[in-house]
């Protein structure tokens, strides 16, 4: 019986030992969720305190493995033709207005103000790569989420000037997709919570054909869902630019 246990210890260490840590499951997860390019159609559902629905519709492009990203809004029809650019990883956000035809870029702090009124801010949209420059990747253990077992991957801000004291990625050790994302704040305060459903295969590209971000302080939610998505697209040089705003 003894020598049963140890061996079942000794399996037990490998096994773990096999484990990657912090920082190699954070480029996975970081890679899933950047692809080269995308395109596709999304509709965002906004969901405030007293249960009434905002809907909007409209065309995303994403490039360079989420540097950049383009939308232009097809729905409803008081927003129709107006768009949004983000680059750098959402440093730089610029906005056109169809109804004034002007170009307005925003202050270097808005990227931490929500997008839209929801629960998204536009950092949560465009973060990309930097992850590993503001974040400290440590591997907690194992947790099941949806019944599938799971790295708890806890990334620890570096600096003060972080918008999140924290975030823990429940990610899918069988492929390192991240399944849910939990933010705290500085006063270690939980947040809200990313839940990524409905993957589905795109391309070849595991796609969250369903992102929800629920406020667990406001008991508000966002809802954000691909219409439609291919990654076998290219870009112009000059496409994710301010003059393309207005096209």
């Amino acid at each position: 019986m003894q020598r049963l246990f140890l061996l079942f210890l000794l399996c037990e260490s490998v096994l773990f030992a096999q484990d990657p840590g912090g920082p190699q499951i954070l480029d996975k997860v970081i890679a899933h969720m950047n692809p080269e390019n995308a395109q596709g159609v999304m509709e965002q559902t906004i969901v405030t305190t007293s249960g009434e629905k905002r809907t909007f519709k409209y065309d995303t492009f994403m490039g360079n493995h989420g540097e950049n990203s383009l939308m232009r809004y097809l729905e409803p029809s008081r927003v129709k033709g107006n768009a949004l650019l983000m680059t750098d990883y959402s440093d730089n956000i610029w906005m056109y207005n169809r109804r004034t035809d002007r170009v307005r870029k925003l202050a270097s702090h808005a990227k931490k103000q929500k997008f839209e009124g929801s629960d998204f801010t536009y950092e949560d949209m465009g973060s990309g790569d930097s992850w590993k420059n503001d974040f400290t990747p440590v591997l907690k253990g194992f947790e099941k989420i949806n019944m599938e077992r799971c790295f708890k991957l806890e990334l620890q801000s570096k600096s003060a000037g972080v918008s999140y004291k924290k975030m823990i990625c429940f990610v899918r050790s069988s492929d390192f997709f991240p399944l849910q994302i939990d933010y705290y704040d500085e006063n270690n305060v939980f947040l809200k919570s990313l839940l990524l459903e409905d993957i589905q295969t795109i391309d070849g590209v595991l796609t969250p054909m369903k992102m929800v971000m629920r406020n667990h302080l406001d008991q508000t939610e966002s809802e954000m869902k691909y219409i439609n998505i291919t990654y076998n697209v290219s870009f112009e040089k000059d496409f994710f630019t301010e003059r393309n705003l207005k096209k």
